[in-house]
């Protein structure tokens, strides 16, 4: 099977608790190469746009302030079939519902803190 790449975000959230370095060697230990990752401070029009997709929603504007609350980590992940071998690794976006040894169930505490982002499609990842 050919390598895939998929996009990866540490949110404030885990990146205010200190769980940066145990989510990369998780995702390491886990067979994804990190080819590349920056640190940053998203402007509330980057989020914005980044979650345009979200705009109608009830939870948007929490969801902007929320990731514009502090720094976040993005990575850009490789392995075989990226984009559905981390959805699987993130778990469900509500941690009390992840699998066990899921990123969410280790290291989320709500729907919203739920410690990454990954993309959900080929096409978003291309775009994101």
């Amino acid at each position: 099977m050919k390598l895939k790449r998929t996009l990866s975000i540490i949110k404030p959230d885990a990146i205010q608790a200190k769980f940066q370095g145990k989510i990369l060697d998780f995702l390491e230990d886990k067979g994804f190469n990190i080819l590349a990752q920056k640190r940053i401070k998203l402007t509330k029009s980057q989020a914005e746009a980044f979650y345009e997709i979200h705009r109608d929603k009830p939870f948007f504007n929490e969801l902007i302030e929320f990731m514009i609350s502090g720094e976040i980590s993005v990575q850009v992940l490789e392995a075989e079939d990226a984009i559905s071998y981390y959805r699987t690794v993130m778990g469900n976006t509500d941690p009390n519902e992840a699998d066990e040894g899921t990123i969410r169930k280790l290291y989320g505490t709500n729907i919203q803190c739920n410690a990454v982002h990954g993309s959900d499609s080929e096409e978003n990842a291309n775009n994101e």
